[in-house]
């Protein structure tokens, strides 16, 4: 099933729910099978009516009939009713890589906040906030010791207020500060 086929089919699950009578009738089945006349009754609907609201539900496979003698008799379909609201809400998209949307995010940052390799200002937002300081460590290397001064050299190359930018790594924990010592872990 197509991703398009099973959003539409979700859909009209959620649309075969989103009537009052449909929702009684699926709580009066859930006590007990039931037939059309006897939900006729208790509702006080009309047969053609109720058997409208069955054919709804019945279509997206909420429920189930079995022929009785002269009646149909409706009951809850077996394995719907155990899924989870989010599991029918989430839908999975197999042609879209959840990396697109972040990666798509973290470029437009960099672009607003970077012209030319340099940093224009460093963002109020901590989310940006983080992704400028990400992209700022990759310039040092895992697990190397730097002084404050190699620190303050490298960054010179981003921007001036070296002061923040330092923090700003200790802060996002992209480096670590002990006795003057700088590491990217």
């Amino acid at each position: 099933m197509s991703a398009e086929s099973d959003l539409t089919a979700r859909a009209q699950l959620f649309k075969a729910l989103g009537h009052p009578a449909r929702l009684l009738m699926v709580n009066l089945i859930r006590s007990k099978p039931r037939h059309g006349e006897e939900l006729a009754a208790i509702l006080n609907l009309q047969p053609g009516t109720i058997s409208h609201h069955l054919g709804q539900l019945s279509e997206v496979g909420l429920i189930t009939a079995v022929k009785d003698q002269y009646y149909q008799v409706y009951s809850l379909a077996e394995g719907v009713w155990q899924r989870s609201l989010a599991d029918l809400v989430q839908l999975p998209l197999p042609d879209v890589n959840a990396s697109v949307e972040a990666d798509a995010y973290r470029d437009k940052v960099l672009k607003t906040f970077f012209l030319h390799g340099q940093l224009k200002t460093l963002p109020a937002q901590l989310k940006k906030q983080q992704i400028v300081l990400e992209k700022i460590a990759e310039a040092f290397e895992i697990g190397r010791d730097y002084s404050e001064k190699e620190v303050n050299f490298v960054l010179l190359d981003f921007h001036e207020d070296v002061a923040a930018l330092r923090r700003g790594l200790i802060e996002h924990g992209l480096m670590t500060r002990e006795r003057g010592v700088y590491r990217k872990p």
